[in-house]
């Protein structure tokens, strides 16, 4: 009974450790060139942040060689994009930890303001 017992706790114990699994699908060749798709070349020309407060904030200009950006957040707020923005609560919302990919011209910025 004991070395049963013994089995069974290492049972539960070794798929608990072997709970967390990463998902990979593969596909058949490249989509075509026509197609676009969320994917960055890696690594980024630059990285910068801007900090969120509670009036509109803007970022740097994008780089003269810029075409996407990807945009994650660790609060809520809303945000826009042009060349001189000022976000407001009405702007595009995005979620706490939510993460997105922009097409966007040189000499724009992003502007970011807190939200609900």
């Amino acid at each position: 009974m004991k070395s049963f017992l013994l089995a069974i706790t290492c049972l539960l114990v070794c798929s608990a450790a072997s709970a967390a699994t990463l998902y990979i699908s593969e596909f058949q060749g490249a989509p075509p060139l026509s197609v676009y798709y969320q994917a960055a070349r890696m690594p980024a020309l630059v990285d910068q942040t801007v900090a969120i407060g509670s009036s509109s904030a803007q970022s740097a200009a994008f780089g003269s060689s810029t075409g996407m950006i990807r945009v994650n957040t660790d609060v809520a707020c809303n945000i826009i994009i042009g060349s001189n923005p000022t976000a407001t609560t009405s702007k595009m919302r995005m979620s706490a930890g939510q993460t997105e990919y922009f097409l966007v011209t040189p000499g724009q910025k992003i502007a970011v303001i807190v939200g609900t």
